[in-house]
């Protein structure tokens, strides 16, 4: 354990956001960090006034992200921020992330890593060329029970992988709320700002990226009908996609925000030789597991099992039968990098436990996702192959 907190500053993620209280929430979780510095709105009033929200010095709060990095890197080195939290909207991504690890810092960064495929790439190959960390937040991987499943697939519990099924079905864009005023809809729903992709770019990333952590597999195939349901928007908001994955199994992945009464019902199901495995994110403490030959077994966060794998129980922070869920699933993922960071600062090696978080292999993964994705839509063939 390192002797001192990890220092961080946060791009983005002021007091009107959404996404930055969840943030602060899961990185105050454990202790290991605190936020000395931010550049917290695009608006320099916000900013400031964001600034006194988490009683930030007032020559650390700063109102470009620019002049952050650029003079958190001035700072003397036990002063200095070791990584940066990036929690703007995708369009905001690239540019301050690529600062920071030109100027030295790690780099925590929301999904999707970037707005386009080319810039993944370039902020791949950064993180290669400077040897510092990238941690993605694909928040459902953090979950012990994700974890949990990752690790008996990987053991082969059910033999070899025949069938993946993952959906991940919402509501909340059902009307045209993006000209009603709602911000978190309007950026979400403007190619400039989010990307080629809506429904898939938002949360069909998410279960692109959850049934090849679980499985270990690998999408090499599609076959995607996007469409948009309500009139007058500009991108996806419902999808279907068929898969194939490196060992011959196939897939179906279904990613739609106009599923009216939905609100993030986001579910997995694997089937191989000997059975299947069912996790939903919204009972997320517990598997439930189909077997051919045996009656089904539900397994469950917390429990005294045998055998259950360290990964699920080094992420697992409370007794049996009290509820963990997407807090605790962000606070993990950002555990584990801290843990990873302070490792690195003693020139120690990370175990595998702490480098199990999402990085920019998997930011580059996502966007191969959303390209492919909406070329397979926008094709005559019926598969489309999956790009590198």
């Amino acid at each position: 354990m390192s002797s001192r907190k990890l220092r961080m500053g946060m791009i983005g993620g002021g007091r009107d956001a959404f996404i930055g209280s969840i943030h602060r929430h899961a990185l105050w979780m454990d202790g290991l960090i605190e936020i000395k510095c931010g550049a917290l709105s695009i608006n320099p009033e916000s900013a400031i006034e964001s600034g006194k929200d988490l009683f930030l010095d007032e020559n650390r709060t700063y109102t470009t992200y620019q002049d952050m990095i650029s003079k958190e890197a001035m700072l003397p080195a036990d002063e200095r921020i070791d990584f940066v939290s990036i929690v703007t909207p995708n369009f905001a991504h690239f540019e301050p992330a690529m600062m920071a690890l030109e100027n030295g810092f790690n780099v925590v960064i929301e999904k999707p890593i970037t707005l386009n495929l080319e810039q993944a790439k370039l902020l791949h190959a950064k993180v290669q060329e400077t040897g510092l960390r990238l941690c993605l937040t694909h928040t459902y991987s953090g979950h012990p029970m994700v974890k949990q499943a990752k690790a008996m697939l990987k053991n082969g519990d059910l033999g070899a992988i025949r069938k993946v099924w993952v959906e991940y079905p919402q509501g909340w864009l059902s009307k045209l709320s993006e000209r009603e005023g709602n911000a978190q809809a309007a950026w979400r729903t403007d190619p400039t700002k989010s990307g080629k992709s809506g429904s898939m770019g938002d949360i069909g990333t998410h279960a692109a990226h959850l049934a090849e952590y679980i499985t270990g597999l690998q999408i090499t195939e599609m076959c995607a009908d996007l469409t948009i349901k309500v009139d007058g928007r500009m991108l996806d908001d419902d999808g279907n996609v068929l898969l194939r994955f490196n060992n011959g199994a196939n897939g179906v992945l279904m990613a739609s925000q106009v599923a009216a009464g939905e609100e993030n019902a986001l579910k997995i199901r694997v089937y191989g030789e000997k059975g299947g495995i069912e996790w939903h994110q919204m009972e997320p403490n517990t598997i439930i597991l189909k077997w051919l030959d045996a009656p089904t077994q539900l397994l469950r966060a917390g429990s005294n099992y045998g055998n259950l794998s360290p990964f699920m129980t080094s992420n697992c922070r409370t007794p049996g039968g009290h509820p963990e869920g997407y807090l605790e699933a962000f606070a993990n993922i950002y555990r584990n990098f801290a843990l990873t960071l302070m490792a690195d600062l003693k020139g120690e090696k990370p175990t595998e436990i702490m480098l199990d978080f999402p990085n920019e292999n998997d930011g580059v993964r996502g966007m191969q996702f959303i390209e492919n994705v909406v070329a397979s839509s926008n094709s005559t063939e019926k598969w489309y192959p999956f790009n590198l």
